[in-house]
Parts: structure tokens; sequence; C-alpha cells
């Protein structure tokens, strides 16, 4: 499958505020608006929300009855304890160029792959040509490179990234800085074999131009990425992805920061290394 398969979603690469995947093909608005929290007018509504659904909680607490064995309906379409949690296994001990590497030749270290590479194939590294570059070598299998090469700079061109406020190198003007930010918030394999996999990768993240001056203040999104993934050189790399929106909650009542706190956020606080 070749990128920008099985997108259901549209707009530009690297954190465009609508999905970061796919090629563009337009020269329209890219970032499709921020989608801004604090409205003060829902608050009460979010209040009384909170306490309906805390008193239904403790009712249901209430007439449970102390009875935990199984329903009789079994729970075979209830996901297992280990399906959401944690593994706390450490995914990998190095890194290469930045990305991390070395993952586990089992379904674990795809997950835990497939949750890195999410996180670099959305960030604003993708953006600047050098770094993407490295990003290329390391995160894709080797017979797809060439071809990823050629759409991925066919897809940054000097045009698009001017306009979203960046330089032909992927560098925002002075004064402002471009957020693309990714946090995967859960995986889960669709399709798991010896040599292949396929992982969806649940993604929220922060993505904009921070700046007095900017007109497309960054904004956060929630998406899905699914990759496809391959065994090779003792390591999972990515074949193919796609992506599309959702799930996504309800948006909260949180202020929104500005400008300034938000290029302070993004250079002062570091990203992770994630593992399933």
């Amino acid at each position: 499958m070749s990128l920008g398969d099985e997108r259901e979603t549209s707009g530009g690469y690297g954190g465009t505020g609508q999905t970061r995947t796919r090629l563009p093909e337009s020269s329209g608005d890219v970032y499709g608006g921020a989608r801004r929290g604090g409205r003060s007018s829902s608050r009460s509504l979010v209040t009384v929300v909170g306490v309906v659904v805390l008193l239904i909680a403790a009712i249901a607490f209430a007439n449970r009855g102390g009875d935990d064995s199984a329903s009789p309906n079994g729970d075979e379409n209830q996901p297992n304890s280990s399906t959401t949690a944690a593994s706390g296994t450490r995914p990998v001990d190095g890194k290469s160029a930045g990305i991390p590497g070395g993952f586990a030749h089992d379904e674990q270290g795809a997950q835990s792959a497939a949750a890195n590479y999410a996180v670099t194939l959305v960030s604003a590294d993708i953006l600047q040509p050098t770094r993407r570059a490295e990003i290329v070598k390391q995160v894709f299998v080797a017979d797809k490179q060439d071809e990823l090469t050629e759409k991925f700079d066919k897809a940054y061109s000097k045009e698009f990234l001017s306009s979203i406020g960046l330089d032909e190198n992927g560098n925002a003007t002075a004064g402002s800085t471009y957020v693309s930010r990714t946090v995967p918030v859960g995986t889960k394999v669709t399709n798991n074999s010896a040599s292949a996999a396929t992982v969806e990768v649940w993604c929220t993240g922060v993505f904009g131009m921070a700046g007095e001056s900017s007109t497309n203040p960054a904004g956060s999104d929630w998406f899905t990425m699914t990759l496809q993934l391959r065994w090779a050189n003792s390591d999972w790399k990515v074949a193919s992805f796609s992506q599309k929106d959702g799930p996504t909650p309800v948006p909260g009542d949180s202020r929104a920061s500005s400008a300034d706190e938000m290029a302070k956020a993004v250079e002062e606080y570091g990203g992770f290394t994630y593992a399933r």
C-alpha cells in the first residue's frame, strides 16, 4: 500500500490541524481552524453532568450487592486487563538519529515501535529536509525509502512550507515557533505474525504556529494512525501508514494559553520513549 492509502481525512502533513500524514492536494488552509477550549458558558452544564455521572456510579455500586461472579452471558466480549494496561517493560535501550530502535520481536515490541514511529512521523522534524532524510532511513523498510523520500520531498515543497509559515528548511520565522507534538494514548494490534504486524495508535497532540502574529495558533487534535510494520534487519520498520480522525472526547473548559506560553512549553519540555 502506498503512502496516503485508506485515508479518511484531508489536509497536510506535519500537524497542520486536520491531519498530518496525507500529501497536500490543494493550496487552501491546511489548518482547518484551531480547536479551542475556554467556553465558560458551558461550565455549569459540565458541573451538572459530572454530578449526575457520580450519582449513577454510586447507585450502580450500591446495587452490585457484593456479587462479583461472572454474568450469565459471559465476559467473552469484555477486554482483558492486559489489553489496555501498560506492560511496564522497557521498550528499547538506545536510539539512532534520535529515534528509538531495536524493538523486541514480538507483539509488544511491534506496539512500542508503532507508538514511537507515530510520534516521529507527526513531528516538526519531518518538515526539515535534512532531518527528514534521517527519519526515512531509520523508520521505513529499505525498499520503500526511495519512493517515500520522493513523495515527502514533493509534499513538503517550498510553497507548502511557506503556506504554514516556514522557510524552505522547515524553520519558523523569528518570533514564532512551529508546534507539532504528538502523544500516543494507546495501541492496538489488528494483525500479527513473525514477519509483519498491523498496529493502530490512538493519538492526541498540539499542532500549529505559536507566535503573536500567527493566524493559525496552536490547537489540539485527536486521530488514529494505522502502521503496517515489517520485521527487517532485526527491528520493526514501517512499510506504510494511514490516518483517520478520532476518537475525540468532548472538549474541556481549560483556558487557552498565550503564544509565548506555548513556545516556551515546546522548548522546555522534552519528549518520551513510548512502551506498550
